[in-house]
C-alpha cells in the first residue's frame, strides 16, 4: 500500500479538513495525517487539539445559562420580579416557588416560563374586596411591630459587617409604631399580645440571621420595601373607613422615603454583587417566603 501523498493546503477549505488520528504503522511512520472531505456541512462547535502524545483532546463550547429577570440590575431587581409574579398570582405561592432546587437554571427557566403562562390568563379585575375592622387592625400593628423590632434589632446588634451598611437608614418603623399603639391605648382601644403570624416570623428571622446574612438582608429589604409599596393604600383605606381620616406615625417619614428606599437598596445591591448565583437563588426564594409571612399578617386586618 502506497502512503498517502502530501497535497497542497490550498486545494480545501479549513471545514474540508478533518483530524485523523493515526494507527501505529512501522513501515510508515507518520504523526498527523490531513484528509480531504467534499462534505458541505458546517463547522463543528467543538474543536480539537492534540497532546504530546498524539491523543486528541475535544473541547465542548461552553453552554451559557439563561439571564434571570432583572440580574443586570441587582439583586433588588430580581426580588422585584418575583413580587410582581405573585401579585399577578393573587397572592397564591405555589410549592414549586419555594422548593425548588437551588442550583437547577433549567428548573428556574421552567418555572419562569410557567409563571409567565399564568400571569397571561390572570386578570387584574377580580381581586376580592376587604372591609378592615378595628380589632384586626391593632393585631396588624402588633404583629408589625414585632417584625420591625426584630429586623431592627438584628441589624443594630450584629457583628456581621454586612448588616452595618444597613443602620440608621432612615425607614425604621419600631419608634413610630409604639407611637401609634399608645395613642390607640389613650382611646381605650385594648393592645393586644403579637399573635402567631408576627411570631412565627420574627422567629424565623432571628434563626435566618445567624445562618446567613444575605438571605436575612434580603427579608429585611422586602419588608421595607412591602410597607412603602402597598402600605399607602392599607393607610388610606384604614384611615377612611375606621380612623376618620387620621393618619398614623406608622405611614410617615422623615424625609423622601423613596430616596431613603433607594439608598438601601443601592447598598444591597452592591453587596449582591460578590454573592454567588446559588446564593441569589435562595434569596428568590426567601423573598417569595418574605411576601407570604407579610401576607399573613395583612390578613389579620379582616380577622
Amino acid at each position: 500500500m502506497a502512503p498517502c501523498q502530501a497535497l497542497p493546503n490550498s486545494l480545501f477549505t479549513s471545514s474540508q479538513l478533518k483530524l485523523i488520528v493515526p494507527t501505529e504503522n512501522k513501515r510508515y511512520p507518520t504523526k498527523l495525517i490531513m484528509c480531504c472531505s467534499h462534505s458541505n456541512s458546517s463547522f463543528s462547535t467543538t474543536t480539537t487539539t492534540t497532546t504530546k502524545f498524539g491523543l486528541p483532546i475535544i473541547r465542548k463550547r461552553k453552554r451559557y445559562r439563561k439571564p434571570y429577570p432583572g440580574e443586570t440590575k441587582g439583586i433588588t431587581e430580581e426580588m422585584r420580579f418575583v413580587a410582581m409574579r405573585l401579585r399577578n398570582l393573587k397572592g397564591k405561592y405555589t410549592r414549586e416557588s419555594i422548593n425548588s432546587d437551588d442550583g437547577d437554571d433549567d428548573s428556574q427557566n421552567s418555572q419562569d416560563d410557567r409563571v409567565s403562562k399564568e400571569e397571561e390568563n390572570t386578570g387584574e379585575g377580580d381581586r376580592e374586596s376587604w372591609v378592615p375592622s378595628m380589632e384586626g387592625f391593632i393585631k396588624y400593628l402588633v404583629d408589625s411591630k414585632l417584625v420591625f423590632d426584630t429586623v431592627e434589632r438584628i441589624v443594630d446588634k450584629s457583628d456581621d459587617v454586612s448588616y452595618a451598611y444597613f443602620r440608621r437608614t432612615g425607614l425604621e418603623r419600631s419608634g413610630v409604631l409604639a407611637k401609634d399603639l399608645e395613642w390607640f391605648s389613650q382611646q381605650d382601644i385594648a393592645i393586644p399580645k403579637p399573635s402567631t403570624p408576627g411570631v412565627s416570623y420574627a422567629k424565623y428571622l432571628e434563626d435566618l440571621a445567624e445562618k446567613s446574612a444575605p438571605l436575612f438582608l434580603c427579608h429585611f429589604y422586602n419588608i421595607y420595601f412591602s410597607h412603602i409599596a402597598s402600605g399607602q393604600v392599607i393607610a388610606r383605606q384604614v384611615s377612611e373607613k375606621l380612623l376618620e381620616g387620621r393618619d398614623l406615625e406608622f405611614y410617615r417619614w422623615e424625609g423622601d422615603v423613596q430616596e431613603l428606599l433607594k439608598w438601601t437598596r443601592e447598598n444591597l445591591n452592591m453587596l449582591g454583587e460578590h454573592w454567588p448565583r446559588d446564593v441569589k437563588n435562595k434569596c428568590l426564594k426567601e423573598a417569595t417566603k418574605s411576601f407570604k409571612y407579610l401576607g399573613q399578617i395583612v390578613r389579620l386586618i379582616v380577622l
